[in-house]
């Protein structure tokens, strides 16, 4: 089989430094300890994530309508603009309150974002003419994602390390945001895609086009293709990030529990851990984000490829949560590494489904939905896996969640995909 030859122009590169840049991050290694820290119960940081998953369930429509009316760039500098807001007061502001409001912020940064960066690439390889490419194409620029991810788990290993605390990652966090605002700035026109230009006022305008979008939005869900790839999509992406977060405690138990570096404290001992597996976890995940094209291709179909990675994934988080339950620290960590390569292998795939059931002049709008899907898988199950972790313990948590996870894929298995009429007279008409 002839490899396939992705171009690797400017743009290529600069859709590959944005990722870089997004997925500097310098507090997701550190998240849920850094709540600990603060002295939040696992039921108040899963309530924390779900405040962020509502607010973003509610601004995801009506964000995905002022990015297809009114530009995609200027849709992304207020998505950076949000999230440097958020990251200063999680460190500025410390308590549950602030915390919450910390969250709302950062939803407005996912809303703008969300799709919106997605329908930039897909855009422009439609005006390439190179269409064909999509899922190698993404996933080469998702790798310069996990990249960004690798080195920002070194750095943050090393801030906490010798700070002694974990507040400053977010501190740190808003210098690669400010970059990616210059950025943007470089981003050409017509990367913001079709506009429907209507006359009147601009409330009459924004009336406008939510009708129009709401009309492509009634025809996806029309087509049992695109529902049952969305709501395949947001199940497993729910669940993933609803559990991912809990490798935290894990390493820290299998740090204490290491009979090394004992001169150490706990946190630096944990820090360490934390971020050599997190930089080597995300080097893997980058090398499987950029071959996801060549799986695909030794796969009977992509429905298939998606299907089975489903199953898969469900079943490595069920036995995480068995492994941390019984103290098999090795065997935890072990399936949540080949949980976070199987979402990076996985999730160019499901673009690429979706790419193909949801029509081209709907991609940003749609890819929302998808966002918007997926929120409210994420704010249901945040909670509810914080609750079980309180209740129960993290293992039978992640275990309990993986099994209803697993009996969903009964009625989320999708099929060989149709694409979707465009409405008459819809977005771009």
């Amino acid at each position: 089989m002839a490899a396939v030859r992705i171009p690797k122009d400017r743009m290529y590169h600069k859709f590959r430094l944005y990722g870089f840049l997004k997925n500097l991050r310098f507090f997701d290694p550190f998240i849920v300890l850094f709540f600990r820290e603060m002295g939040l119960s696992f039921l108040e940081i899963g309530a924390l994530f779900s405040i962020r998953e509502i607010a973003t369930n509610l601004l995801e429509v009506p964000t995905g309508v002022v990015a297809d009316a009114f530009g995609r760039r200027k849709a992304m500098l207020a998505s950076f603009s949000s999230y440097i807001l958020s990251f200063l007061i999680f460190y500025a502001a410390p308590g549950f309150w602030t915390y919450a409001l910390a969250m709302v912020l950062f939803a407005f940064g996912e809303t703008f974002r969300s799709g919106t960066h997605k329908a930039m690439i897909l855009e422009y390889l439609r005006l390439k003419g190179i269409e064909h490419l999509k899922v190698h194409y993404y996933g080469h620029t998702r790798a310069g994602s996990q990249l960004g991810s690798a080195l920002a788990a070194l750095v943050a290993a090393g801030l906490v390390f010798y700070s002694g605390s974990y507040r400053i990652v977010f501190l740190a966090s808003v210098i690669p945001y400010i970059l990616g605002l210059f950025l943007f700035l470089t981003y050409p026109k017509e990367l913001d895609g079709e506009i429907v230009r209507v006359t009147g006022a601009w409330r009459e305008k924004f009336a406008e086009r939510i009708r129009l979008t709401g009309r492509g939005f009634i025809s996806m869900f029309r087509d049992p293709h695109t529902l049952k790839g969305l709501l395949h999509s947001a199940a497993f992406d729910g669940v993933f990030k609803a559990t991912k977060d809990y490798l935290q405690p894990i390493l820290k138990s299998q740090a204490l529990a290491l009979p090394l570096l004992l001169s150490l404290s706990p946190d630096e001992r944990t820090a360490l851990l934390v971020g050599i597996l997190y930089f080597f976890l995300h080097l893997g995940t980058s090398f499987a984000s950029q071959n996801a094209g060549r799986l695909q291709e030794r796969m009977r179909s992509l429905p298939a490829a998606v299907n089975s990675t489903y199953l898969l994934g469900m079943g490595l988080l069920l036995l995480a949560g068995l492994g941390a339950q019984f103290r098999i620290y090795s065997l935890a960590i072990a399936c949540f590494v080949g949980l976070y390569l199987l979402q990076n292998l996985r999730r160019p795939m499901m673009v690429g489904y979706l790419a193909d059931v949801i029509p081209q002049r709907m991609m940003a709008s749609g890819l929302s939905v998808e966002s918007q899907l997926k929120t409210i898988a994420l704010a249901g199950l945040a909670p509810l896996v914080g609750f079980l972790a309180d209740a129960v313990g993290v293992g039978y948590a992640l275990a309990i969640v993986a099994a209803g996870a697993q009996f969903l894929w009964i009625f989320l298995r999708v099929t060989s995909p149709g694409k979707v009429e465009a409405v008459q007279g819809g977005v771009g008409g």
